[in-house]
């Protein structure tokens, strides 16, 4: 039986779980205790969860985030998202091939009164923006509600094992991800205003300005004062031939097998999008021991911080820029992918293809933001704000800051003495939320004598933890104090390796001339097994574009507490080199193959509606026949009509109106589905799912009916 799962790992700790028998087509599995469906078969060298209806094609996971429902199976009779699932001891699971059938119901199933909650303030998810805003409507007393889908709070923080970027103060800059989460979680729950549930779905937003919550299985109503949505953002999707075969899918989807579940779920994978969410899924892949053999951008430069390219590029990860991918190989799963160079139109450039052996490919080409639910509060007057990717896509740190503003002007609004936001947030939220900015050439210093930090950082990007951990107040910020670039200044460098720790995109080295001017120290950070180098070794050292500048032996690596679980790597280099040298390359860059076919791929049989399989060529003979409603689509060929609610495909079929020179303005939206995610009917009628009715819930019995409108 093949076990697909991480035993080391240089950052997560690999718990003891106990182990829970389920079945795969009747054949005996493990899975860990609490483990989604997903993440155990995936854990046991499953891919495949199924087969469409209408065309046979195979089925596996996409976002694993419970916005799509491409994982879909039959666990125990019932069609369930396997992402979302969780396995239960003896549960049976089969592929889901064809449309399901329900089985039959025999005697009465549990009831239970359906409750109405009232609470001064609703928060939809609790990752880093909600968490930041009920920390502040805690602090002022405001009866608070979170709910959010998953087991634990955290939202993707708990999915972040880098280090994060902007300021100490304002975000915990310089702290994984994985620990911000815990920090403000334990934070949350020391009010006693602030209510959480967790395993709870939000269904929608009626027009009595009620709110439907599926919790653990039983349905509630919540009645807010207000809503604040921190639902975060989907990952988008592409359309290029072999868009949906089992081994195609999200970035987030593969942080959360690998750095949520701890689980293997490739060998070797490419990345298609250079975004901050592509290049730092590559990082958390070769942390895995997965090997990257390729990623591609289709700008002419990646749009993520530059710190986080160049960390890909020196550890061996090739980087093609202005490429684009041509399509995914494979028959029945993944086994390769194809890219090429696109020129200033966006074509592909005949003869630039180039074939990689893979397993594996990431999709990262953005996000959208889940703001249906505001949307359809402020349609029907219910006060509500949005706060982190909700209302803008940004990075996790500025999400918390966003949270903080929007949880204080919540607070005020229901009358709570709070004061004004303070000016310096929503500057600060500003430059959070600022696009990388200049890039310069990277200035190494010419001295060979004394000890002193070099900075390869050369983007300006909202980055200042080194200023703030000098022990000397040696480092400053050149122009603004946190978008500008660090600066070595004076002569009061004592060698402590601090910055070389803290420094969240592992830019900072450390070179050292006190012993020889010839052949000076240099300490590199290093975030990989220690089990992978030690004293003794040698090992590629690389400049901060990946360019190789040696082989030298280590002589020292320790693990400083400081470093937060990263290793400290100390070498003796030539002092030509030493100021240049940035990183250790972890493996050898992959060369491509040439595709036994090249061209262009047949636009027309490409999926644009996954749930439905409807390609390009049956939407574009509708739109050049004149229908410019997109609703027109969807009741002649079923796109947006399949289990995902029409979550993925809009944006496609967007974009194949701006392709067919239709403007914008000339096309009708889809009408969004009142009810933004799935449930069971019986839900509305008490129908309890699972267990038995939750009795230690605080709530209001309520003998008023819920007349929400649908």
């Amino acid at each position: 039986m093949a076990d697909h799962r991480i035993l080391e790992h240089p950052i997560l700790p690999v718990p003891e779980a106990r182990p829970v028998p389920f079945s795969w087509q009747g054949q005996p599995f493990e899975a860990r205790e609490g483990e989604t469906i997903a993440s155990a078969l995936f854990a046991n060298g499953v891919r495949t969860f199924g087969h469409h209806h209408k065309d046979g094609a195979p089925q596996g996971i996409f976002c694993a985030n419970g916005q799509c429902a491409q994982c879909t199976v039959i666990a125990d009779g019932l069609p369930v998202k396997a992402c979302m699932a969780p396995v239960r001891p003896g549960m049976a699971v089969e592929p889901l091939d064809g449309l399901p059938v329900l089985p039959d119901v025999e005697g009465h199933p549990h009831t239970h009164p359906i409750e109405t909650v009232e609470v001064e303030c609703l928060i939809v998810g609790g990752g880093p923006a909600g968490l930041s805003a009920a920390i502040e409507l805690g602090k002022a007393g405001v009866r608070t509600l979170i709910v959010d889908d998953k087991h634990r709070l955290g939202g993707k923080l708990v999915l972040q094992t880098h280090k994060f970027f902007g300021s100490i103060e304002a975000c915990h800059a310089g702290t994984r991800g994985i620990d911000i989460a815990t920090r403000l979680e334990q934070e949350v729950r020391g009010f006693e205003h602030v209510r959480i549930w967790l395993n709870s779905t939000v269904l929608a937003v009626f027009s009595d300005r009620r709110v439907g919550v599926l919790r653990e299985g039983q349905y509630f109503i919540v009645r807010p004062d207000v809503l604040l949505v921190a639902a975060g953002a989907r990952e988008k999707s592409l359309v290029f031939p072999g868009n949906t075969l089992p081994g195609v899918y999200g970035a987030g989807a593969f942080q959360t097998l690998v750095n949520r579940d701890l689980v293997r779920p490739a060998e070797r994978l490419f990345v298609i999008g250079g975004g901050n969410v592509g290049l730092i899924a590559a990082y958390h892949a070769l942390q895995a021991g997965i090997a990257v053999v390729g990623l591609c951008e289709a700008l002419s430069e990646c749009g993520g911080y530059k710190v986080h390219k160049d960390k890909l590029a020196r550890m061996g990860v090739p980087i093609y820029t202005s490429h684009t991918i041509v399509r995914a190989e494979g028959d029945g799963e993944v086994s390769g992918v194809v890219i090429a160079q696109i020129d200033r139109n966006w074509k592909v450039v005949p003869g630039t293809e180039k074939c990689f052996e893979c397993d594996t490919i990431l999709v990262a080409v953005g996000l959208d933001p889940v703001n249906e639910f505001l949307e359809k509060a402020r349609e029907f007057g219910l006060p509500a704000v949005a706060a982190g990717d909700a209302e803008e896509i940004a990075e996790a740190s500025a999400a918390m800051f966003t949270g903080r503003i929007r949880g204080l002007e919540v607070a005020r609004s229901l009358g709570r003495d709070v004061g004004e936001v303070p000016p310096e947030w929503h500057r600060t939220a500003e430059v959070l939320k600022s696009r990388p900015g200049m890039t310069i050439t990277e200035d190494l210093p010419a001295t060979r004598e004394g000890v002193f930090p070099v900075f390869h950082c050369s983007q300006e990007i909202p980055c200042n933890p080194c200023t703030s951990i000098c022990p000397n107040h040696s480092i400053v910020i050149t122009g603004d104090e946190v978008m500008g670039l660090p600066e070595f200044v004076g002569e009061a460098c004592d060698g402590c390796e601090k910055c070389v720790a803290i420094c969240p995109g592992l830019a900072v080295t450390l070179v050292d001339y006190r012993k020889s001017a010839d052949h000076p120290t240099v300490v590199i950070p290093y975030e990989f097994s220690a089990r992978s180098i030690k004293q003794g070794d040698v090992v590629t050292v690389l400049d901060s574009e990946g360019a190789v500048l040696g082989n030298l032996e280590v002589t020292r690596v320790r693990a400083p507490r400081d470093a937060d679980r990263a290793l400290l790597v100390r070498v003796v280099a030539p002092a030509d080199i030493a100021p240049r040298i940035a990183g250790i390359r972890v493996q050898e860059p992959w060369e491509p193959a040439r595709p036994e076919t090249t061209g262009q791929p047949i636009e027309d049989h490409e999926i644009v509606c996954r749930c439905e399989r409807v390609t390009a060529r049956e939407l574009r003979e509708l739109i050049r026949a004149g229908v410019r409603d997109m609703n027109h689509l969807k009741a002649i060929t079923r796109c947006g009509m399949g289990a995902c609610g029409g979550k993925t495909c809009p944006s496609l079929i967007k974009r194949l109106f701006r392709e067919e020179g239709v403007p914008a303005e000339e096309v009708t939206d889809l009408t969004r589905r009142p009810l933004f995610m799935e449930v069971p009917l019986g839900a509305f009628a008490g129908v309890v799912q699972g267990e038995a009715p939750i009795k230690d819930v605080p709530r209001r019995h309520a003998t008023d009916v819920h007349e929400g409108g649908m």
